[in-house]
């Protein structure tokens, strides 16, 4: 990864790292004050609530006597309840001692067991709350695809292209068969005869009437994934791709076939944009591991570009049971493919280059946010899910490893030894250290 190539990409290098901060900083403060707040609830005094480490810039402290505080180094952040010698939350042996019972029974290693427990785990928790809330009202804001299928808005295409459709058609039949409620779409345009045009049968101000219209599926630019070979060459919503290597194509699957089987090798295309005519662009497909609806992954060549219809149909509100359900089912995916990649590049399966860093990250919340709040916002989600899951590996350092340290004592009715602790904790701050030199090897070296 060339650093010094993220200045042209995003604009400017200081946007890649404000955007990176920003998202970095919600996720953060969300994190802590689910530590923060359940503490509270708990019975367990917070008397620093900070968001950054090092120098503070400025502080103020509230009725609770927790100071609230932003630190110059915006890259994390902490609560130090009472009792706790930092913010790795280890317990300071000395202040402690000069507790009372009422005291201890307030600091974060005296206090019950279940309440250290509540309030460690409800920084991950409020993490999956927060991409709960932001999938669920993006999905509310976007809307779902209204049944039967209509016509909203017709996308524009090459002088060259028939299209005798128009705004409110109700779609009815294509190529004479009669089309499907929107979830099964586009497997339904799968069984269609694979043409140019096709004529559709749609109801028009009350009346049934077949037009000609242009396939479904057209390699039209719906949206591009950051740091892609599409996003790097300016591919823009609305763009219709029109020929590959001089070839010229009308279907968004003989794009993807032509990617797939291009083994890397550039690919020139031709680019239909409105207002703009054509122009011809050249870009490089990239090898990426997908995740499978099963757990595995395939290996495919990409070029960062997904598809849409030849119009936009129109929307409806879905309920807000739809909008809790596709927010839940989001987190699962997000965590299930995370693992499931893990486990895949330990086995040695997929590439490690799959393991990002805070270069990548950083990189790609400045892409996602120089395409629009919508883009930016469901990255913070996703964003938000990986931090809470990383959160909970049993690694000390961790919430993870706090968890495991307190299911051992719930077991032993003991805590692990002092010098137990100390050896763990400084192991897993080596382990920590390990995985993220490595990554950041990953985003300087990995293409």
């Amino acid at each position: 990864m060339d650093i010094a190539g993220l200045i042209p990409t995003f604009g400017n290098f200081f946007f890649t790292i404000a955007a990176f901060i920003i998202a970095l900083s919600i996720i953060i403060a969300i994190h802590e004050y689910g530590h923060y707040i359940v503490g509270r609830w708990t019975g367990i005094k917070a008397e620093v609530f900070s968001i950054g480490f090092g120098p503070v810039l400025t502080s103020r402290v509230d009725k609770h006597g927790t100071r609230w505080q932003i630190a110059a180094l915006p890259f994390g952040g902490y609560v130090k309840f009472l009792g706790d010698g930092g913010a790795a939350s280890n317990p300071d042996e000395e202040v402690m001692a000069g507790l009372s019972e009422d005291e201890r029974r307030h600091s974060m290693h005296g206090a019950p067991l279940w309440a250290r427990a509540a309030t460690v785990f409800a920084g991950p928790a409020f993490n999956f709350a927060l991409s709960f809330l932001i999938f669920a009202a993006l999905l509310l804001f976007r809307g779902v695809t209204a049944d039967p299928v209509t016509i909203d808005e017709l996308h524009p295409l090459p002088s060259s292209e028939v299209h005798e459709l128009m705004i409110g058609d109700v779609l009815l039949a294509i190529d004479g068969k009669p089309v499907p409620n929107p979830e099964e779409f586009r497997e339904f345009a799968e069984t269609l005869t694979v043409a140019p045009e096709l004529p559709y049968r749609v109801l028009r101000n009350g009346d049934e009437i077949e037009v000609t219209g242009p396939w479904p599926f057209p390699p039209m630019v719906q949206s591009t994934t950051p740091d892609s070979a599409a996003d790097k060459a300016d591919l823009q919503e609305g763009d219709v791709i029109t020929a590959i290597d001089g070839q010229a194509i009308f279907d968004f699957d003989e794009l993807r076939d032509a990617v797939g089987a291009s083994d890397g090798k550039a690919l020139t295309i031709n680019v239909w944009r409105q207002g703009e005519g054509a122009q011809s662009l050249t870009l490089e497909p990239t090898r990426r591991d997908l995740p499978l609806p099963d757990g595995g992954f395939e290996t495919r060549w990409l070029i960062g570009m997904t598809g849409g219809l030849v119009f936009k149909p129109a929307v409806t509100t879905p309920s807000i049971g739809e909008a809790a359900t596709y927010g839940a089912d989001q987190i699962v995916f997000i965590i299930r493919s995370s693992l499931s990649g893990l486990y895949h590049m330990i086995a040695g399966k997929i590439s490690t280059c799959n393991l990002s860093g805070p270069i990548g990250i950083a990189e790609v919340s400045g892409q996602a946010a120089s395409q629009g709040w919508f883009s930016f916002i469901w990255f913070i989600a996703l964003l938000s899910t990986a931090v809470g899951m990383l959160n909970l590996f049993p690694i000390p350092v961790l919430d993870g490893g706090h968890l495991v340290f307190h299911a051992w004592e719930a077991v032993t009715g003991r805590p692990p030894s002092d010098r137990a602790l100390r050896y763990l904790m400084a192991g897993g701050l080596t382990l920590m250290l390990g995985l993220m030199a490595f990554s950041v090897g990953n985003d300087l070296i990995c293409p």
